[in-house]
């Protein structure tokens, strides 16, 4: 027969000290979406039925560019940081960890090759 408390079986498993961050950080990117995501889809859809030239103009233009740069890069970390709280959450050991550099280098990667090519469009 255990003795054993609730409370003394759940001793060192306590909180890692890093949900209000991660909480706040996702209120804050999710009103920037909020605000970003109809912005971005009324910009996009100005740019429909264009031809290729049209289009290129159209996003060379720096309100487009920017509402569409911005947007990216805030979907895209928002989405990293879901995803490594997943990552954290249910994938343990080595595994995790290279999943977490995985989507850290993608995330990074996917934010870069986005931003190239609205400054190759601009330019």
């Amino acid at each position: 027969m255990r003795f054993i408390t609730d409370r003394k079986s759940a001793e060192g498993l306590g909180s890692a000290r890093a949900g209000t961050h991660h909480h706040w950080g996702m209120m804050i990117s999710s009103a920037l979406l909020v605000v970003l995501v109809p912005l971005f889809v009324f910009t996009f859809g100005l740019g429909l039925g264009r031809s290729h030239e049209g289009v290129l103009e159209y996003f060379s233009r720096p309100w487009p560019a920017i509402i569409s740069g911005l947007t990216l890069i805030v979907v895209t970390l928002h989405c990293k940081a879901e995803a490594e709280e997943a990552i954290i959450d249910y994938v343990h050991g080595v595994k995790g960890k290279l999943l977490l550099v995985a989507v850290t280098g993608l995330a990074w990667a996917l934010i870069a090759a986005g931003l190239f090519a609205l400054v190759k469009i601009a330019l």
